[in-house]
């Protein structure tokens, strides 16, 4: 038997004559050699052969150089390259790597070490760089909200059997106005109602609150300033004639649209009014304001742009052949949304219309805008998702899993589109595809009379205000929570 050790006498012949062979012989001796040989000895030879080429480039390349080839994969192919070896390990948890990787998924913020448990007490795995940690938490959450089982709500039950007309949640703070005449303040961690603000004399219609100061409008045709660590009022804003149906704060003042077809804008600091904007042939109902410019929409089918400090009207935008019942303003553009089917896209300096979006069917309740996205909730049941830029549809948000009824409110980021409706249901949808992605609410009267009024929702907690006009479901908010299992509560 043939070794290493004892070859055949005629291989050192053999082998002397393929080494006094010049290269094109060689290769075509190799050629001949591999054609008669069976597969058992061609995977040998691919045995010995391979290893002569492997090479780990990346161990020997400086460090510097390493990551910069490093930079170029996507986050699921570095997790893969961390498992390789103990070196690819070191490189692929560079905390700048992922710090740039988080940039690109628009992160902002690196995960503290007192966020999310990790290890056997959370379902966060032990993470050296804290900018991976972020990116996995990130990865986590939305997965959370586009896969995995909905965990169970918490289920606050406050209002009796009114309605729910107004919704705010910051933090760990929530906040519901009801035409009970009363705002509750909640605790979104624990579900717990912290404060019930009593002091209306009619049904609350809307709210803002920013910090620990809440502001609310009635049918009483007041505003209130309330402290909500104390539950205090802490002025009453008397002025308006009619229903104050809507509100826009910024800073200190806020701006307040009524049924008697004014607009005042009051310092909530001092509690007075400072300025009050007449021009309006009918009742308003929406109004956004940035500090510098107040923007107003109405049922004369108007929407006007004026200065506050001059209680100037620089532009009326002329157009809408119906209720104005919807805006967004972002300091260049205004957005209007109609009863007459159309979404109008308006420039603030000049107050030209710009585009007319048409596609929808019925009012245009509910929008939102980021910079050039803009997402309308139609009473048609159905969602649109627009470029203001171009005036282009980009997607609608139906098919066979569209609501069944008029879409009562929205929210959306740069993954997700978040939907309510009438029909009992809060749907998720791909902002970028416009597909359904799931339901995450479905009320069990949902069709027989159970409503989702409004949504407020941040990155790992949804707010839903249920319940009906007929008795089918219970007034109540639930509050869902996507964040990574294990979380602190301080953090929640």
């Amino acid at each position: 038997m043939p070794t290493r050790d004892n070859p055949p006498p005629e291989l050192q012949h053999w082998l002397a004559q393929f080494q006094r062979w010049s290269h094109a012989e060689r290769l075509l001796a190799v050629d001949r050699l591999i054609d008669h040989c069976d597969p058992s000895q061609v995977r040998h030879m691919m045995k010995v052969i391979e290893p002569q080429f492997q090479r780990d480039f990346i161990s020997l390349l400086p460090r510097e150089l390493a990551l910069f080839v490093l930079s170029y994969l996507e986050p699921k192919d570095l997790l893969r390259a961390a498992q390789t070896c103990r070196s690819w390990r070191f490189l692929c948890d560079d905390n700048l790597l992922w710090k740039e990787k988080c940039r690109k998924a628009q992160i902002l913020t690196e995960s503290r070490s007192d966020r999310p448990k990790r290890g056997r007490d959370g379902n966060m795995p032990p993470i050296a760089s804290p900018w991976k940690a972020a990116y996995m938490r990130q990865h986590i959450i939305e997965m959370n909200w586009r896969s995995r089982p909905v965990r169970k709500p918490k289920v606050l039950k406050g209002h009796d059997d009114h309605v729910i007309t107004c919704l705010q949640f910051s933090g760990n703070r929530i906040v519901s106005g009801s035409d009970d005449n009363t705002l509750k303040v909640w605790s979104a961690v624990n579900g717990k109602c912290l404060r019930t603000l009593v002091g209306h004399t009619g049904g609350v219609w809307s709210s803002q609150m920013s910090g620990n100061i809440i502001i609310s409008g009635s049918t009483d045709r007041t505003l209130k300033v309330w402290d909500m660590d104390s539950g205090s009022c802490v002025h009453t804003l008397q002025g308006h004639t009619s229903t104050v149906r809507c509100m826009h704060l910024h800073g200190n003042k806020v701006v307040s649209g009524s049924r008697d077809a004014t607009l005042r804008v009051w310092d909530i600091t001092l509690g007075s009014c400072l300025h009050v904007l007449v021009g309006h042939l009918a009742a308003v109902r929406c109004v956004q304001y940035d500090g510098k410019l107040i923007v107003s929409g109405a049922y004369d089918y108007m929407v006007k742009i004026w200065h506050p400090e001059r209680q100037e009207c620089l532009h009326t935008l002329q157009g809408h052949t119906n209720r104005v019942y919807s805006l967004q303003f972002d300091g260049l553009h205004v957005v209007s949304g109609s009863l007459d089917t159309s979404i109008r896209v308006w420039d603030v300096e000049t107050g030209n219309c710009k585009h007319t979006l048409m596609g929808h069917q019925s009012l245009t309740s509910g929008m939102e805008l980021r910079q050039n996205i803009l997402v309308s909730g139609n009473a048609d049941s159905t969602v649109k998702v627009w470029d203001i830029t171009t005036g282009q549809c980009l997607q609608t948000l139906s098919g066979p899993n569209k609501h069944q009824s008029a879409v009562t409110c929205l929210q959306f980021n740069s993954r997700f589109v978040v939907t309510s409706s009438d029909d009992g249901t809060v749907k998720l949808w791909d902002v970028k595809t416009g597909d359904f992605i799931r339901n995450l609410v479905a009320l069990d009267s949902g069709g027989s009379g159970g409503v989702v009024w409004r949504i407020r929702a941040n990155d790992t907690k949804l707010i839903c205000a249920v319940g009906s006009r007929n008795g089918t479901e219970e007034t109540k908010l639930m509050v869902l929570d996507f964040d990574v299992e294990g979380a602190c509560v301080k953090c929640s």
